[in-house]
């Protein structure tokens, strides 16, 4: 079951209100197939208080006539209110693990506050992509990931648990490094868990990062 992957901690402290996000640390969603489109619903809140989104779309969802709708419902100009969002698609897994790599440049240009990305590690799945490969470059992509959650809120949405594959092990070493998770179903409010236990297959994932 999914939940055996994903323990929380029994001593966790409070967790953050659902829709919200912390302002640093990695935030993991998964559950329902609709979790990758979920990331839709943080927009307006973030942006009505003055926040600016990076997205990397692995999943390509981004839909801009929702969030065109979103600036509607905020009477916002949709010019002004995509202004503070920029998304970035990839469409193999080794094209997210660039876009993570280039995080720091793109955000010299763009200051977000926030990343989201979407369908990781989903698009490491990829049966046209040997093992090895997709495990060399997921292990990039959380190294990244880590360096990313330092200095702002990573909040990643996934659709992992639904996959039948020895690699959603990639799934349980993300919640691993996660902060909050957040286990969500079609038609119900996202719930966290702060903080997790660790992994048993932590150990094949290294917690220091080299270039």
């Amino acid at each position: 079951m999914a939940d055996a992957l994903i323990p929380a901690s029994p001593a966790a402290a409070p967790s953050p209100n659902p829709g919200t996000l912390p302002v640093r640390g990695l935030c993991v969603f998964y559950g329902s197939a609709e979790v990758p489109r979920l990331f839709h619903s943080f927009l307006p809140g973030l942006v009505r208080r003055g926040k600016r989104v990076l997205c990397f779309d692995g999943g390509n969802l981004f839909n801009p006539l929702l969030i065109a709708r979103f600036a509607r419902q905020e009477r916002e100009n949709p010019g002004e209110f995509q202004r503070n969002i920029r998304v970035a698609r990839a469409f193999t897994c080794f094209q997210l693990t660039e876009l993570l790599v280039r995080a720091p440049r793109l955000l010299r240009d763009f200051a977000a506050d926030v990343l989201m990305v979407t369908a990781l590690p989903d698009l490491y799945f990829d049966e046209d992509v040997r093992e090895g490969p997709a495990r060399a470059s997921f292990r990039r992509a959380l190294c990244e990931i880590r360096r990313l959650e330092k200095r702002m809120a990573v909040a990643v949405f996934s659709d992992a648990t639904s996959w039948v594959t020895p690699r959603r092990i990639f799934f349980t070493a993300l919640v691993a490094q996660a902060d909050h998770v957040s286990q969500w179903q079609a038609g119900e409010a996202p719930e966290f868990a702060q903080g997790t236990s660790p992994s048993p297959h932590a150990a094949l994932w290294p917690r220091k990062c080299s270039r």
